[in-house]
């Protein structure tokens, strides 16, 4: 019997095998003998390279400084990277070694992330949420020579750890100016003199020493629970996904027609770098920059003015944008009987489409996704009915970002769509309904954990298919469905199984009022729930506010009640509401398959779920174990012997 390790690691004069957790280790690319996955592998810079040669006077990067338009062409980024490669080796950077990099999206942070891959680095974004102590273990792990970081505000980080950090050598700010004079520490003009004048030669026999089977980049898992794992990605891993996943959806090659993306999700997560740096590379397309407060308004604006083709957002971005629109319709009740009225000619609807669309800056974006996490069939519907149909893909960290993704010619409401040519599909442990756990397979699955064998021995089973720990099912056609997530799975004090999702789901549809909704019961005889409302968010901090959204004030109205704050609702403070909550979720008890998927009590907090709170991660996850340590006394207080708004006075019928 071949051991798995043998199978997997076995590092002697051999060939490489699938998975390493060393830093200069190799792994066996997952060829296959045609189609996608037997194209030749290339390194990033070879893939640059090769647009250079056929797009080097198209433009490749525009930005804003104050009202004036920049914009970078493909042969002056390609140069302004090898400068900043020069430049990180005459720092000091070496071999397999990190290149820290912290701050909000732009030039400087793709300049970077190249010259730290081509000067034989690895590029490692790090979250600008996160706290010093998390900038620590990142840089620590990754051992990183150099930190680049945007301003002031996030130097101060990386000054406060320095002293812990045995491996840096230097730092780069690329915003602002210097606030104080600093050994090793410069602006970014500085920084690129560096290298300016240094010969070519020796970063030339670097680049030619690099192997597509070798690691380039890390993406650090924002865990949930422990501490994050650095994701090893090959160069095959990021020049292969972006073709695949640029055939796939059908993207334009810049001589027929260039594509424009927006920049504006964290780059330190693979799904944004994944479009915006490295499938813009791959086709020659332009990435528009947008402004640090693009999440707090600003981004309607860019996107008005880039005009996407094809746009990328968290679910949290298409429900800001569906609420906002809500909300002047809410207002208006002129423009309510309009499209009342409009509804009955096809005409004035498609002129009401292209309005909406221009509107939000999508009049040329023919390709909307959404992924990252979970959307709610609502939203789904919503963006359906203005024929802006929202692609949902599914992937992760580990798999180079995509695995499966909808397209407009192959389309299902609540699917994440179909496999990427060359990658492949399995559902281990099938249960009678056809769930079972997403596995995936191809030539985007990552090399490893850095220095993590025992991690990733869980990640990669014996014949190296990557372990997704979500649960789902594939219909006839191939199309996946993501019905919940293993490690997420409650298990009540019956023994039943429950995935929280679908329910959590269902009860935000139900009842339009509820911005998060968290279902408990793990070890417990039943279910409850903890619930949040629809509220304004601060722009500058995004934390949540006591004041409603206007679309929350008029559903209120609609219920009978006055409340125009969160305090006068949570905790059962407005009977109105209560019973509005009370009946959306009987509704959904009313379809649950068992009596233990029944939701018994819940409860509204206080304030809703943010970042800044804690409660979700930077992707807008849920981040379970941390509610239900911010809230085990309203967790405890459900499962007292108490009325609650389920018992006694609503009993649930018996099913």
């Amino acid at each position: 019997m071949i051991l798995k390790e043998e199978l997997l690691t076995c590092n002697n004069n051999s060939e490489p095998r699938l998975w390493t957790t060393q830093r200069d280790g190799e792994v066996k690319l997952r060829m296959e003998e045609s189609g996608l996955a037997a194209e030749p592998a290339l390194t990033v810079n070879q893939m640059f390279v090769s647009t250079v040669e056929r797009y080097g006077e198209y433009t490749a990067l525009c930005w804003k400084e104050g009202d004036q338009q920049k914009s970078l062409k493909y042969k002056d980024y390609y140069q302004t990277c090898r400068i900043a490669a020069k430049s990180f080796l005459k720092l000091g950077l070496e071999r397999y070694h990190g290149v820290g990099i912290l701050g909000f999206n732009s030039v400087e942070w793709f300049v970077a992330d190249i010259g730290a891959i081509l000067a034989g680095g690895f590029a490692v974004g790090i979250y600008t949420t996160n706290s010093p102590e998390a900038c620590q273990y990142v840089a620590e792990n990754s051992k990183a020579n150099i930190i680049v970081v945007e301003n002031h505000k996030q130097l101060q980080k990386i000054l406060q750890i320095e002293d812990q950090l045995p491996h840096l050598k230097a730092i780069v700010q690329y915003k602002d100016e210097l606030k104080e004079k600093r050994p090793n520490l410069y602006t970014w003009a500085e920084f690129l003199e560096l290298g300016r004048d240094e010969p070519d030669a020796p970063l030339d026999a670097i680049i030619a020493s690099q192997k597509p089977n070798q690691c380039c980049s890390l993406i650090y898992t924002s865990g949930t629970t422990g501490q994050p794992k650095g994701v090893m990605l090959s160069h095959d891993n990021l020049t292969w996904t972006a073709y695949s996943t640029a055939k796939h959806v059908s993207l334009t090659a810049a001589s027929q027609a260039q594509e424009v993306v927006v920049s504006y999700l964290p780059l330190s997560h693979i799904a944004a770098q994944m479009v915006d740096i490295w499938i813009a590379m791959k086709i020659g397309g332009v990435t528009y920059f947008a402004q640090p407060d693009a999440l707090k308004g600003s981004l309607v604006d860019t996107l008005k003015e880039a005009r996407p083709t094809a746009f990328m957002g968290v679910p949290r971005v298409w429900e800001k944008m569906q609420e906002k629109m809500k909300a002047v319709g809410a207002k208006s009740s002129t423009v309510r009987r309009k499209v009342a009225a409009w509804a009955k000619d096809v005409v004035y609807v498609f002129l009401v489409f292209k309005k909406v669309r221009k509107a939000l800056g999508l009049d040329r974006c023919t390709k909307c996704y959404t992924g990252a996490a979970p959307i709610t069939k609502d939203t789904l519907e919503f963006f359906l009915s203005l024929n802006i149909p929202l692609c949902e893909l599914y992937g992760m960290s580990e798999s180079s970002g995509p695995h499966t993704i909808s397209r407009h010619d192959a389309f299902k409401l609540t699917s994440c769509g179909i496999e990427l040519p060359g990658c492949k599909t399995k559902l281990h442990n099938k249960d009678e309904e056809g769930n079972g756990e997403i596995c995936f397979w191809g030539r985007h699955v990552f090399m490893g954990y850095l220095n993590m064998p025992d991690k990733t021995e869980e990640a990669l089973d014996a014949e190296g298919w990557l372990h997704s720990g979500d649960l789902g099912k594939q219909d006839e056609n191939g199309f996946l469905f993501i019905t919940g997530r293993i490690k997420e799975l409650i298990i009540t004090a019956g023994g039943e199984n429950i995935p929280p999702v679908p329910i959590e789901d269902a009860v935000k549809e139900a009842v339009p009022l509820i911005s998060n909704a968290m279902l408990v019961g793990d070890k417990r005889k039943f279910l409850s729930m903890l619930l949040t409302i629809k509220c304004q968010v601060n722009p500058d901090t995004g934390d949540p506010q006591d004041e409603l959204t206007p679309e929350a004030v008029e559903l209120c109205r609609q219920l009978g009640s006055k409340a125009t704050r969160v305090s006068e609702i949570s905790g059962g403070r407005d009977p109105a509401v209560n019973a509005a909550i009370q009946e959306g979720i009987k509704r959904v008890n009313e379809k649950s398959t068992s009596n233990a998927q029944r939701i018994q009590k819940w409860v509204v907090l206080d304030r809703d779920f943010s970042v800044g709170g804690g409660e979700l991660g930077p992707t807008m996850k849920l981040k379970r174990p941390v509610v239900m340590k911010m809230y085990k006394e309203q967790i405890d207080n459900c499962y007292k012997d108490v009325a609650s708004p389920a018992t006694p006075d609503n009993p649930l019928p018996p099913k």
